[in-house]
């Protein structure tokens, strides 16, 4: 049942339409097959389940940083040369299914067990098979993650591709500090993460418009911020060798008009040169 999902789980639904809508224009970014299923599985979930969710309210105004957020991440994953995958939080990503991996890539996806099991629902209505190894791993990343992690076949001897899509936000800094803490703890060197970064917002910026727009409390009222706009220095200082990129820039590249306020948003990428594990 969709009506068991948790409220911050719900949000990843809406994220689906902007997927399934991207998947639809003939310039898509990305193709993905069951962002649509998803959304229709999902959607009496929304405050306001109308049309295909990318057109109003926070739709319209996430539907760009969506798509080229989904676009970048699709090619760090395949450019990482990591055999081993790691989706935090993985929502309805299926990355699993519609990449082309490389032979021997295993993918480990997790999230709380209502979410992934809503998803594995989805996905065997739409008969679909992963394109490698995938684990799914139930877990409540407030916890002791990194036993199920482990549990489940995790090597933490193999260098690892992190990613952390749509979640720092929903952490407190303590919270995401200790998740990324875990994460180098679990981190052979040469190991690579990413995930969003917004040094600074201003009162037109993208969360700042996101608060204001009708509607979107029932999102914008779990947000509490990760590690705010220190996230280059915190992989510094944790071992990592932090690189950032702006949605503008990949705008540009991927041939999209860009916003003024993709120049204050985008994505860190880092990887990882020391290790703690012993």
């Amino acid at each position: 049942m969709t009506e068991s999902l948790p409220a911050v789980s719900r949000t990843a639904v809406g994220v689906a339409a902007l997927r399934a809508y991207e998947s639809s224009r003939p310039d898509r970014l990305f193709e993905d097959p069951y962002a649509a299923a998803f959304y229709e599985a999902g959607r009496s979930v929304l405050p306001e389940a109308n049309g295909d969710g990318s057109r109003d309210g926070l739709g319209a105004l996430f539907a760009s940083q969506v798509a080229i957020r989904t676009r970048f991440y699709d090619d760090y994953l395949l450019g990482a040369g990591c055999a081993q995958v790691v989706l935090l939080a993985a929502g309805l990503d299926a990355r699993a299914f519609r990449l082309s991996w490389p032979p021997g890539t295993r993918l480990f996806e997790l999230d709380l067990p209502e979410v992934l099991a809503f998803k594995d629902r989805v996905l065997t209505g739409q008969g679909a098979e992963p394109s490698c190894e995938r684990v799914v791993v139930p877990a409540d990343l407030r916890e002791d993650w990194a036993s199920r992690l482990r549990a489940a076949g995790f090597d933490p001897g193999v260098p690892t591709a992190w990613l952390a899509e749509g979640l720092l936000v929903y952490l407190s800094y303590d919270d995401a500090d200790a998740l990324l803490t875990t994460v180098g703890e679990l981190s052979a060197p040469g190991s690579r993460v990413s995930f969003e970064h917004r040094p600074t917002d201003t009162p037109e910026g993208l969360l700042a418009r996101a608060r204001a727009t009708p509607a979107g409390e029932h999102v914008t009222r779990l947000w509490l911020g990760g590690l705010g706009g220190r996230a280059p220095e915190w992989l510094h200082e944790h071992g990592w060798e932090p690189v950032t990129v702006t949605r503008a820039e990949l705008a540009e590249e991927y041939g999209r008009p860009a916003s003024d306020d993709q120049t204050a948003g985008g994505f860190v990428t880092a990887r990882y040169q020391s290790s703690t594990l012993r």
